[in-house]
């Protein structure tokens, strides 16, 4: 799961630490877990402390913390996570949550969880998010679902957007207001949740399961109108999911959710003359891949 990169802020470098330098996080490291450690490295990088310091306030030892920030050895248990956490002053139930998901990831037990927290309460009881962050939840957590059932089943379409805003909760602050868009952003934290649970196809992701779903399929009548349709619209969502991300996006938008373009540019982030291009330039793709014309029959790329 590839999430939009950590705000920049050349005002103010991270500051330099005494000691060796923190390793990266480990290949290895799976998706799910990827989704909480990378802000809280982000998080800790930013904030002047040190491991050592890190040590003597939660009490756990320093490679222990390395060892967390760098997600190597077994998956951490909640009392180290939440521990760091809260000398980060980062908000606990978001981290709490995606730190579960990703526990499921790495095949532990719902004893093994439930065992880790049982001892910190205060976790386990929901805290109420940023104002902004509820406010603009509200205005578009619909249109996300949306999005997202154009690939997923529903319990998956709402894991997804559920994973979302609470990762959105977690880099509100750091990396979601101060980013050049927060929706922008927020929609790059959406597409990468949904691209995680998404079935792909030589890299690209699979658009078999919106082909069933078309307004022209479920108006025919006849086995063979079926049929013929169904061939019909694989093969355009198969041409249509080798658009790059953008162009891709725009389309599922305007043609599948039936955004306007107006709707469109306002939850991708993106200008209106951005949404329209990219939109034109889908189309003609398609009519070449899709209704070569004689000069370019099958020498279509």
């Amino acid at each position: 799961m590839t999430l939009p990169e950590p705000s920049a802020h050349p005002a103010q470098p991270a500051p330099q630490r005494p000691g060796r330098k923190l390793g990266p996080i480990a290949e290895n490291v799976g998706s799910a877990h990827r989704v909480w450690l990378e802000p809280v490295r982000t998080t800790y990088l930013s904030s002047g402390l040190t491991l050592n310091e890190l040590s003597e306030r939660t009490r756990f030892a320093k490679s222990k913390l390395s060892e967390l920030l760098r997600g190597v050895g077994l998956y951490p248990r909640w009392e180290i996570v939440h521990s760091l956490a809260t000398e980060l002053k980062m908000p606990n139930w978001p981290l709490y949550q995606l730190w579960r998901r990703a526990a499921r990831e790495a095949h532990k037990t719902r004893g093994w969880v439930e065992g880790c927290s049982e001892k910190i309460t205060l976790t386990r009881t929901p805290e109420a998010p940023p104002m902004d962050h509820c406010a603009f939840r509200q205005t578009v957590e619909e249109d996300y679902r949306r999005y997202a059932q154009v690939f997923l089943a529903d319990d998956q379409r709402d894991a997804a957007v559920s994973d979302t805003f609470d990762i959105l909760w977690l880099r509100w602050k750091n990396d979601a207001l101060t980013s050049p868009d927060t929706r922008r952003f927020a929609w790059q934290v959406l597409r990468a949740a949904v691209m995680a649970k998404s079935p792909h196809l030589d890299g690209r992701p699979d658009l078999a399961r919106a082909a069933f779903d078309t307004v022209a399929l479920q108006s025919q009548t006849t086995v063979t109108g079926h049929m013929n349709q169904l061939t019909e619209s694989l093969e355009v969502f198969k041409a249509m999911s080798r658009l790059p991300d953008h162009r891709l996006d725009v389309m599922l938008l305007r043609r599948l959710c039936g955004f306007t373009l107006e709707e469109a540019s306002a939850l991708l982030g993106a200008p209106l003359v951005a949404v329209q291009s990219d939109e034109r330039h889908a189309v003609r793709f398609l009519e070449s891949v899709l209704c070569p014309s004689p000069e370019t029959e099958g020498n279509t790329p």
